[in-house]
């Protein structure tokens, strides 16, 4: 992490066993190879699409030799990752510090309620969930505390973790029980008369006043509490070894950020059109289509969003690109422009849109119409009978009232909601709040309300982009937590 112009910490190894991920940061480990705003103008050069990754490393083989060293493409636990040689690379890592941290976190399919619910279904799956072979990859992590002893550490996980049950018991409180004493845990060693680890929280709870007596939900950290422009709810625990007597601080709370201010400076774009003809002027008359449905015309809907559709539609533009990968061109968000901004970015990085069905093109524009006038997001309910989805569980979802928010827009003077990594998928649950862009956050877009700095490059296809931006922990809440853990040493 950075703090003004010196960096506190040093990131000595990740391991990271998606490819595309791991060429992600791969290359944010070369940038951090050089001072802050000492980057090489080849680096610049690479985001822009003029210099090969292959090019870039070569001009600098000492930067990226440490790069590669440091960014270990692996899978815990898998045969690229034995424990001997994960100790192995700990250990020549570290060399011999003894101030230093471990972060991560398990992987969460198996805590989120959306996966248990795919799961479980209505029942019958609760077998299948029980044999889950992930509910027990945190021992992979649980193992290298156990191993290795850091002096602190922090994890990471879903909300959804707190309420996840295995045969019937919580799990979560099986996972604080071994993160106190992971070498009894791990080794099944006698257990001492204190705790190796105490499990502390990074926000002002009840617990704090009965004495630490901290409840599982204390470990909830709403992001959007601290400046971030998003309301992701996740479970961060930190740990501190028994022999730092030190006290952590709390996190600060900040002034709310909304989705406007942080990507309305973002050039305008159009969404694409997939299965059939895509340029401008089709995807223009494509939504001006929407001004002749019967629905429109016959006061299908209420007065206030009649009017925002065909206002909107009015100002919808034949002239607008779907952007690129790199877009010439300086912009300032409203909020964290110091964060986010670099004076040597001469354009915006992966800022460009992915296609949508025409009928899409109709029920977003409609749906953050609808946003604008009515403050809210459009439930199913809401909208018109012609731009429901012809899908069998549109009609269960009307009746349940279970998942009837899927066209989610993210409104503007809002905290957007949870990015998470589905946006690789479609863009139903993060459409724009601009209803004459007729289209879904772009990956850049996505990255602003996750708080990544816009000189932060995304590798591989746009689909494994959008992964990578979901499954984050907000740079800027985890430079709050840096700073933290730093006064702790």
């Amino acid at each position: 992490m950075s703090s003004g112009a010196d960096r506190v910490f040093k990131i000595k190894l990740s391991i990271e066993m998606n490819e595309n991920a791991h060429r992600t940061l791969e290359l944010r480990a070369f940038f951090r190879e050089f001072q802050p705003g000492r980057a090489p103008a080849e680096y610049y050069d690479y985001l822009a699409g003029k210099l090969t990754r292959e090019a870039l490393f070569a001009k600098y083989p000492t930067e990226a030799a440490n790069a590669a060293k440091e960014a270990w493409c692996a899978e815990l636990g898998g045969k690229s990752a034995p424990e001997e040689l994960v100790d192995q690379r700990i250990k020549a890592a570290l060399d011999g510090a003894a101030k230093w941290i471990l972060i991560g976190g398990p992987p969460c399919q198996a805590y989120s309620l959306v996966g248990r619910s795919r799961v479980i279904g209505d029942g019958t799956g609760r077998e299948k969930y029980d044999a889950d072979p992930r509910h027990h990859l945190y021992k992979h992590y649980l193992r290298i505390i156990a191993v290795h002893r850091p002096p602190v550490f922090v994890m990471e996980n879903v909300k959804g973790l707190l309420s996840a049950k295995v045969k019937q018991e919580r799990i979560f409180d099986q996972i604080l029980d071994d993160l106190r004493n992971p070498n009894v845990a791990v080794n099944s060693s006698p257990r001492g008369r204190e705790d190796e680890y105490r499990l502390m929280p990074l926000v002002a709870t009840e617990g704090e006043l009965l004495g630490g007596m901290y409840a599982p939900e204390d470990f909830i950290i709403r992001s959007e509490q601290f400046g971030i422009p998003q309301a992701r709810h996740r479970l961060i625990i930190l740990g501190i070894r028994s022999d730092i007597l030190s006290q952590p601080d709390l996190l600060e709370p900040s002034p709310e950020a909304t989705v406007e201010s942080v990507i309305g400076d973002l050039p305008r774009l159009r969404s694409g059109m997939s299965k059939e003809e895509d340029s401008p002027a089709a995807w223009h008359r494509a939504v001006q289509e929407l001004g002749e449905a019967a629905w429109l015309q016959k006061n299908g809907v209420a007065p206030e969003v009649r009017e925002s559709v065909q206002s909107a539609l009015k100002r919808v533009s034949a002239n607008l690109s779907r952007g690129q990968n790199y877009i010439y061109g300086a912009t300032k968000p409203k909020r964290h422009a110091d964060w986010f901004c670099d004076p040597r970015l001469t354009g915006i990085c992966n800022h460009e849109t992915r296609g949508h069905i025409r009928k899409d093109l109709h029920r977003y524009l409609f749906a953050a119409a609808f946003a604008k006038a009515q403050n809210r997001s459009p439930l199913l309910e809401d909208l018109p009978k012609q731009l429901l989805p012809k899908h069998q569980n549109v009609q269960a979802a009307l009746k349940e009232t279970k998942f009837n928010d899927r066209f989610r827009v993210q409104l503007a003077n809002r905290p957007s909601t949870t990015v998470v990594s589905h946006i690789s998928k479609d863009g139903h649950y993060f459409i724009h709040y601009d209803p004459t862009q007729c289209r879904s956050l772009t990956v850049r877009e996505a990255a602003r309300l996750q708080t990544f700095p816009d000189n932060y490059f995304f590798e591989g296809p746009r689909t494994e982009q959008y992964r990578q931006v979901g499954n984050a922990v907000p740079p800027l809440l985890a430079n709050q937590i840096a700073k933290i853990v730093a006064d702790l040493f």
